[in-house]
């Protein structure tokens, strides 16, 4: 079982920066951020498997940087440039395979952290 606790949040203006942080139990082979906005489906925006390689949702490629660091045990999501389009709940996920960025790939979710941009 593996457990994930998200944290970092907050209330912004467009063009600010934030960092999620996502506290994990155990690293598996991938750990990912997803997002759902109210109405929407839950989208996967950013995916870093245990080699390091990462993946990004054109939505937020070249703003936000996902990263991990083993030895605290912690997952980081670093958001540049925010718009009131990233206004959602961000969640932290963890899969036992190669996964992408697909929600039915991962099966271990946090509860998540509200993100809300204004303009």
């Amino acid at each position: 079982q593996v457990q994930l606790m998200e944290s970092g949040g907050g209330s912004v203006q467009s063009g600010s920066s934030l960092r999620l942080s996502c506290a994990v139990s155990q690293f598996t082979a991938s750990l990912a951020w997803f997002r759902q906005a109210p109405g929407k489906e839950r989208e996967g925006i950013a995916r870093i498997r245990s080699i390091g390689t990462t993946r990004y949702a054109d939505s937020v490629r070249g703003r936000f940087t996902i990263s991990k660091d083993a030895a605290k045990n912690r997952l980081y999501l670093q958001m540049n440039s925010l718009e009131p389009a990233d206004t959602a709940m961000y969640y932290c996920a963890a899969a036992t395979h190669g996964a992408e960025l697909l929600s039915a790939e991962y099966i271990y979710w946090g509860l998540g952290t509200q993100v809300t941009v204004s303009s």
